[in-house]
């Protein structure tokens, strides 16, 4: 018998439970459900971690984490104490992973001096039903879900604090290298390489414009040249100009005549509901949302939001790699569907998907906890990004469970002389579950030239033609990644798992390891470096199937079948005696990256040559140590040995000027010349001669944005900020180029 029912059926007994969770919303959900009986605790994440400033893995002796209590969390723990005290019994209710059952585990370690008995609840959404039957179903901690996040983070430790040391040596300060992060940016260089690499590749379509009869008019495309088959694509044919223009010159004299015209109808089945790989990628392109904001905001849903009459979680936990859904919701849905949308929308068997391969299938797909709570019904109880993702998930599961569509598709071939040209198009003759939802990719799909209406033709008509024109087209290279197309190549290769897709993402952009511009990831100089140095001295941590395999290796261990210490083992032999050539490796990356130019040192006639530095590339006097003269590379900004003197005299102490310094990180910073006599610095360039009319301080400084400027005094203390104006694009500073908002909108120094 459950520790939950034990209680419950004790005849007019009425224990004081203590409930802890992960955040305070949380809390106020359950508490809502379960009422005064119980007391509900939030932890705000995990209470012990490694520490911060050593390994804190005893190898010697079995790999031992060497936990501590995280700063700031001794207050927590303390106010949980109490509350265990005061309480009958503990029931860990942390989200439904390993995450969240390390947590428990953490919590159970810290309350166990309490002597109170200490049980874990689960569920997979946050309702009344769900959260009831999860207490009356308590059970002990899974250790092996324990087991596998340990070995996790003991493995990232193992990588991060051990090769992170070398890359600050030979690549910049603040460095880190993370396990999975690591091959996160490889693959982004990578793909860069790629583009780098493409040559594009010259072909030809030819289109011609034809009318039947009836004067209905249709565009089709050159298809076939004799028994010649297209190069590129469906029609592409990889010929000169001069060829193409002979091509449609010959065309133009043929008759049009149809050869063939073929009927089918094809059927359309619905997507998958959500998970986390799929949800994410769904949320870029359609809401423009980051894979971030979409995890927060999908958080704000499962956690309970107040829709007036109950706080209730609106959907299941959206950390998932399944398309599995219960059996009752499926039947839910089918009854709303026949009630909503009529009984021909609803399939005659209901659907059930199959995970794809690898997947842990832990929990439920991502999918709304009561199908006939409609988005519009919820609209006034939510804010407007939790309203669009909900909108997004509901309309995605109740489509999954409707009847296909159906497509009455034609083509015609179309010859003229030697040439066959060929015409597509399709009509949709069954919405089913396009009445509600279609996927992002089938959107695009739909503005092709399958789409337009046909005329109804035969075999032997004769048609007119009306215009023939050949175009130039050039093959292009395999595009950047995007937050939603990396997320899916993390999936498909098998790099990290659901709970971490986020976290990857915003690493690598808060390490300057890449940079997105216009939706897209581009590798920074010190990505590719990075990888570079990491490739050479480790190849087993930035090969992405040694990544995969070891994320299948960790998933053995939360089954029971690898024992987690002999795991670490295994990896941490070949690991070490990587770790011995690695330095040398680097530095020899280091050197071969050095190439010398055309430019000349002023100082000893030497040709200069591009070297790598703390701060990135730089010219470098090839004669060094002998001349140690460094300058910028042309095109970039100041060298980091050549700060731009703005002639504003420090306010601090008032017996230097500040200069235009860059940071660890590549900010520019303005900085006293003194430094590190004064350590004076601010981040937005100093406007000479301005007093603060607030305060009377020596000068004003100028921040810009993409879409306003306006000036500001530097002493935070005061406040001061006039009234925004359009930014202009003069420099602030001689030889400084306009401040970007990146480097503008800093709270405070690296």
């Amino acid at each position: 018998m459950s520790a939950g029912i034990a209680y419950e059926q004790q005849e007019g007994f009425m224990p004081k439970r203590l409930v802890i969770v992960e955040s305070p919303a949380k809390a106020t959900t359950i508490h809502k459900i379960l009422g005064n009986d119980y007391v509900v605790k939030a932890t705000r994440g995990h209470v012990r971690d490694l520490p911060r400033k050593k390994l804190g893995v005893d190898i010697e002796q079995g790999f031992e984490p060497e936990y501590e209590v995280i700063e700031g969390k001794s207050k927590v723990l303390s106010e949980l104490r109490a509350a265990a005290k005061a309480s009958d019994d503990i029931l860990l209710a942390a989200d439904p992973d390993r995450e969240g059952e390390a947590i428990c585990w953490h919590v159970a370690h810290e309350l166990r001096s309490t002597k109170k008995p200490i049980h874990r609840i689960e569920f997979q959404e946050i309702t009344a039903d769900a959260v009831r039957r999860a207490v009356a179903d308590a059970r002990d901690i899974n250790q092996q879900l324990v087991d596998a996040q340990q070995a996790r983070r003991v493995l990232d430790r193992l990588v991060g604090y051990q090769i992170s040391p070398m890359l600050w040596r030979h690549v910049g300060k603040g460095l880190s290298a993370g396990r999975v992060q690591s091959v996160a940016v490889r693959l982004i260089c990578d793909r860069e390489n790629e583009i780098r690499a493409f040559r594009p590749e010259e072909y030809w379509t030819i289109t011609a414009t034809l009318a039947d009869r009836e004067d209905v008019t249709f565009d089709t495309k050159l298809f076939r040249i004799g028994d010649e088959k297209p190069e590129f694509g469906t029609y592409g044919f990889g010929i000169d100009s001069s060829r193409a223009e002979s091509i449609a010159d010959n065309a133009r004299q043929q008759s049009f005549v149809v050869k063939e015209v073929t009927q089918k109808q094809r059927k359309q089945s619905p997507a998958p509901p959500f998970t986390t790989s799929t949800l994410q990628q769904e949320a870029s392109r359609k809401l423009s949302m980051t894979v971030a904001r979409t995890m927060g905001v999908a958080q704000t849903l499962y956690q309970g939001v107040d829709i007036g009459s109950d706080v209730t979680g609106l959907i299941t936990y959206m950390r998932t790699d399944s398309t599995r859904v219960a059996e009752e919701a499926l039947s839910v849905a089918r009854a709303f569907i026949r009630e909503a949308y009529g009984k021909e929308l609803v399939p005659s068997q209901t659907r059930r998907f199959a995970s794809r391969k690898g997947a842990q299938d832990a929990h439920e797909a991502i999918r709304p906890t009561d199908p006939r709570r409609t988005p519009d019904s919820l609209r006034g109880h939510l804010g407007d990004a939790e309203y669009k993702l909900y909108d997004l998930i509901w309309k995605r599961f109740i489509a999954s469970q409707m009847a296909d569509a159906i497509m009455d598709t034609s083509t015609i071939d179309i010859a003229a002389g030697p040439y066959t040209f060929r015409a597509t198009g399709s009509v949709l003759r069954f919405a089913g579950f396009r009445t509600v939802y279609l996927e992002t990719d089938e959107d695009t799909a739909n503005d092709s030239d399958d789409r337009q209406p046909l005329p109804d033709v035969k075999a032997g008509d004769k048609l007119s033609l009306l215009d023939l024109l050949p175009r130039q087209h050039f093959t292009e290279p395999p595009p950047r990644y995007t937050e939603a197309s990396l997320v899916k190549a993390l999936e498909v290769q098998g790099i990290g798992r659901p709970s971490t897709y986020a976290a990857i993402i915003s690493t690598i952009q808060d390490r300057n390891y890449v940079r997105k511009e216009r939706g897209r990831f581009f590798p920074t100089d010190t990505g590719e470096v990075v990888t570079r140095m990491l490739i050479a001295s480790f190849p087993n941590i930035l090969d992405v199937q040694f990544t995969a395999n070891m994320e299948s290796e960790l998933d053995a261990v939360e089954e029971g079948k690898r024992d987690w210490i002999e795991l670490m083992r295994e990896f941490y032999g070949p690991f070490t005696t990587a770790l011995d050539g690695a330095p040398d490796r680097m530095y020899a990356v280091r050197k071969q990256m050095e190439t010398v130019t055309q430019e000349t040192c002023d100082q000893c006639g030497r040709p200069m040559a591009r070297k790598w530095g703390r701060f990135g590339f730089f010219l470098g006097c090839s004669g060094y140590p002998d001349c140690a003269n460094t300058a910028q590379l042309p095109g970039t900004g100041p060298s980091p040995s050549q700060p731009v003197d703005t002639g504003v005299k420090c306010p601090d102490c008032g017996g230097g000027t500040l200069l235009q310094r860059t940071s660890r990180r590549g900010k520019v910073f303005f900085g006293c010349s003194t430094y590190p006599k004064c350590n004076f610095a601010a981040w937005d360039p100093p406007l000479a001669g301005v007093p603060c009319p607030e305060c009377g301080a020596p000068f004003l400084t100028v921040r810009r944005t993409k879409t306003r400027q306006y000036n500001l005094c530097y002493r935070k203390e005061c406040g001061y900020k006039s009234e925004p104006t359009p930014p202009t694009d003069e420099p602030l500073v001689p030889g400084m180029e306009p401040a970007s908002p990146s480097m503008t909108e800093q709270s405070d120094l690296d």
